[in-house]
């Protein structure tokens, strides 16, 4: 017979940053093919196919800690802290029932990326069978019914089952334990000679007729790096409707935050130091020239301004997540609310720069022009806040790989308008600044379009990096390095932010983009560096008009002269 090995898939695709929650599955089998989960799944945009699922019960602490944080916040962010936390590294499990799977019965209990010296803490998991189950037992009789959680690390996703001894099956059978190849009615398991603690089996036994039992609180060490997954599993036909509830912690070494996270969080704080940053120079600037702003300087403001409160707001999240364990809903709502509302005004900028607001034209154009611009902020910012909802505080159920493709296309189709709109813009403005000669301007928004190009091509080849890495890794065995997909995105963002602070920053010099109602704009403009004064400007021209004059003058009388002379002459 030939060995047949465990195949185990992603039932969709968890490739969020925030994201450590995969569905692996066998194809024989099918075990853990759906897997249902709202742990810290909260984050992440794309979460597994699911049959069974983990919620999250309130507990004391996590109450404390999260009204000791309503208390110093601002007044409107208290009705949204009174909300229920979303699921974290604490997991918690309320009556969910086991899925059938092969010959296993199975529920999963939870997936982290782990550091060494971490921990899974196993809190009052109680385990209810049906009645019907119980009454079949005698009163006295012991070990009536097994329950066993398995933890494992994902590399030895194969040791679980029979693959090794050239079997489809994941329970022991009669003929596996007379070949003393495992334990009849356990899940076999493969120990790995390099490290015997895993993968990890806990068993727990239901007595007599007894239809509760309730695993003993147990703290389980980590003392290697990966990602780790546990399941709650039992073989025993007879105990089908059993049901689990309880909790379980997940801890690293430096808190409740999950490795796949960690790094996002030093990420979040060392933007907010740079649009803190930006933001201060910015200001000084503003301040300095403040009798020359224009009205984009004002976007401007305003974009850099959320950019701080957004990356501030996310490392406020994260850091009460890493110290708690749990995360309120108020603040994932507000941080999600920031995020959607920069990404939508970031657009705006990019758009208005482009059509020439301020530099070429007073204003975007007709009103038809303005409402089409709004129409497409405002079902922009809807659909990026539905999608970032769903990706953070959104339920998961077994349709969710289609719900978020639902809401992923209307995202998609938007950011195309933007770009299409946008370099369709930058034409006509660079055409309309070659045709009136305005070569300052013109320089500036050849340099605009470059960046913005280069911008392009680095997003056209990092998208196909990041299909790349998750087809190469969709058990997120790289999870240490998944980090910088994200950062990537928000890196591109800030530096195309700072290039438009640098181009079109406040100085004495505003005509160097400034729009000039009088038509004398077209010729004032032709030659002059990005860098000349106003008043070498004003007085070069006004030199050059002023020989002009004078030198028609001169011809006008001289031919005047003649004719007279011609006249004397008659």
């Amino acid at each position: 017979m030939k060995q047949k090995r465990w195949h185990w898939q992603l039932a969709a695709a968890c490739k969020s940053p925030n994201t450590t929650i995969f569905a692996p599955c066998m194809h024989h089998s099918s075990f853990l093919h759906k897997t249902k989960k709202n742990s810290h799944c909260v984050a992440s945009p794309l979460v597994c196919f699911c049959s069974t699922m983990t919620t999250t019960t309130t507990t004391t602490a996590s109450e404390r800690h999260t009204r000791a944080r309503q208390r110093a916040l601002f007044p409107l962010l208290l009705p949204l802290l009174l909300l229920p936390p979303t699921t974290a590294s604490i997991h918690g499990y309320s009556n969910e029932p086991f899925a059938h799977r092969s010959d296993a019965f199975f529920f999963h209990g939870g997936s982290e990326a782990l550091f060494a010296k971490s921990f899974i803490r196993f809190e009052t998991v109680t385990f209810r069978r049906p009645r019907e189950s119980a009454s079949v037992h005698g009163k006295m009789q012991q070990n009536s019914g097994l329950v066993e959680a398995i933890i494992f690390e994902v590399r030895d996703r194969n040791r679980i089952g029979g693959s090794y001894l050239k079997s489809d099956l994941l329970c022991c059978d009669p003929n596996l334990a007379k070949k003393g190849s495992c334990t009849l009615g356990e899940v076999i398991i493969q120990k790995n000679h390099d490290n015997l603690d895993f993968p990890k089996r806990i068993k727990t036994f239901f007595q007599g007729t007894g239809d509760t039992v309730q695993m003993e609180t147990k703290t389980l060490e980590i003392n290697a790096t990966g990602m780790y997954y546990l399941y709650f599993m039992f073989c025993d036909p007879s105990l089908k409707g059993t049901t689990i509830e309880g909790r379980t912690v997940w801890r690293n070494p430096k808190g409740y935050l999950p490795g796949k996270m960690a790094p996002l969080m030093t990420l979040y704080g060392f933007m907010s130091l740079a649009y803190l940053l930006l933001g201060l120079g910015w200001f000084l600037r503003f301040v300095q020239f403040w009798k020359d702003i224009i009205h984009l300087h004002y976007y401007i403001t305003a974009v850099i301004a959320l950019g701080m409160c957004e990356m501030a707001v996310w490392y406020f999240e994260y850091s009460n997540f890493n110290s708690t364990g749990a995360r309120p809903m108020g603040i994932t709502l507000w941080a999600v609310t920031f995020t959607s509302v920069k990404k939508t005004l970031s657009r705006l900028l990019l758009l208005v720069v482009s059509m020439g607001y301020g530099v070429v034209r007073p204003t975007l154009g007709g009103h038809g022009v303005a409402y089409r611009v709004l129409l497409l902020c405002l079902l922009y910012f809807v659909a990026s806040e539905a999608l970032e909802l769903v990706e953070h505080l959104g339920n998961i159920d077994d349709f969710y790989g289609k719900t978020k493709l639902l809401l992923v296309l209307p995202v998609v189709c938007l950011d195309s308008c933007f770009i299409l709109w946008i370099f369709s813009s930058l034409s006509k403005t660079l055409e309309k600044l070659q045709t009136r000669r305005n070569l300052a301007k013109l320089e500036l928004y050849r340099k605009f379009t470059n960046t913005l190009a280069v911008s392009v091509l680095l997003s056209i080849a990092w998208i196909g990096f990041e299909l790349y890495f998750n087809a190469t890794d969709p058990l997120s065995e790289l999870w240490q390095i998944a980090w910088i997909i994200p950062a990537f995105w928000f890196l591109l963002s800030y530096a195309l932010l700072v290039v438009i602070c640098v181009l079109w920053a406040p100085s004495r010099n505003p005509t160097r983009y400034a729009y000039l109602e009088e038509s004398g704009d077209d010729f004032d403009e032709e030659g002059i560096s990005l860098t000349s004064s106003v008043a070498k400007i004003s007085g070069d021209v006004a030199a050059k008009l002023d020989r002009k004059e004078r030198k028609g003058s001169n011809a006008t009388d001289h031919a005047f002269g003649e004719d007279i002379e011609e006249d004397k002459r008659e």
